[in-house]
């Protein structure tokens, strides 16, 4: 894996001024802008495409652009490289990491794996590109359970790296499968002992969870989804205030989609108000524009590497 250097010097311009020269860039290289609902809001107001892991491997892959700008966490600018090995990929921050991908280094993975030859190993897009090379199939918080559906009864699954969705889906499903005990600390901080005070304190309201938190928390939410799955049950209900459980980026979008409910980010304990994603959050309006700028942090899979993991996202493609 390659990368640039990193600039870190201001040039003086207000949030305006950069997004101006962002779309000014856009057009002079062909660039395209993808972020994720859990950046901040300036950032997803200058992106060509705000979306969820699966949207985002979508529009990496089908993009005539020339250039593809990432703005999320490392796994996603190597997705956009292995899909694309022919066009630059540039990530704000390359150093905007994701700790649920890093809690399963590729050895202790693959030592896993050989516990149960034959299995049918499913691995979540939350993971670094060596995994997804050791991985059949790779699902999102969206597709988990359809990539699941399709996998022969007769069939051991190996699931990771997230346990709480690996749980959740098992579950659901009735299907048992051998999960990895990797996990998102943003997810993992919500507890329902701290959310049912707020629950109590806003008679019907609904709380509506991502699958990544914890099943004690789970089994109490109206609706449990991934990222776009919250969006759209948001956007649909009649309900008009909602507890969500799950990065507090997305409720800039809650917001935009229906400005006349109220969405109330779910807290995490007395001292954090709420649980926030900080490798996000490293992708600024000002990271962008220099990125753009500079042509770097550029992102490239290694040939070898990028084959390997590309079988298992081209997979996951097809089957969803």
């Amino acid at each position: 894996m390659t990368a640039g250097t990193h600039n870190d010097t201001s040039p003086g311009m207000g949030k305006e001024e950069l997004a101006g020269r962002i779309e000014q860039l856009k057009k002079e290289m062909r660039a395209i802008v993808l972020a994720h609902y859990y950046t901040v809001p300036e950032v997803q107001d200058v992106a060509d495409i705000v979306g969820d892991s699966l949207a985002l491997a979508r529009a990496a892959e089908s993009t005539d652009a020339e250039v593809i700008v990432f703005a999320g966490v490392y796994f996603m600018g190597e997705t956009a490289s292995i899909l694309n090995p022919d066009k630059l990929v540039l990530m704000p921050d390359d150093r905007a990491g994701c700790p649920l991908a890093d809690s399963c280094p590729t050895d202790d993975f693959r030592a896993f794996k050989a516990e149960h030859p034959g299995a049918v190993v499913i691995s979540y897009i939350n993971s670094t590109a060596e995994v997804k090379a050791e991985s059949d199939v790779i699902c999102t918080s969206s597709n988990a359970e359809r990539i699941v559906r399709q996998i022969p009864e007769d069939k051991e699954i190996i699931f990771g790296p997230d346990r709480n969705l690996g749980n959740y889906v098992m579950k659901k499903l009735g299907r048992e499968m051998i999960i990895w005990q990797g996990y998102c600390y943003v997810h993992e901080a919500f507890d329902w002992e701290t959310i049912k005070k707020t629950v109590e304190e806003h008679p019907g309201a609904e709380l509506i969870a991502h699958p990544e938190c914890r099943e004690e928390l789970l089994r109490h939410a109206d609706f449990v989804g991934s990222t776009s799955g919250l969006l759209k049950y948001a956007e649909e209900r009649p309900g008009t205030t909602f507890i969500v459980a799950t990065e507090p980026g997305i409720l800039y979008e809650m917001r935009k989609r229906s400005p006349e409910k109220t969405f109330i980010p779910a807290p995490k304990d007395a001292s954090s108000p709420w649980s926030t994603c900080t490798q996000m959050k490293q992708n600024t309006l000002e990271k962008l524009w220099k990125c753009m700028e500079n042509r770097a942090p550029r992102i490239v899979v290694e040939e070898p590497l990028r084959k390997a993991a590309l079988r298992s996202i081209q997979r996951m493609l097809e089957m969803s």
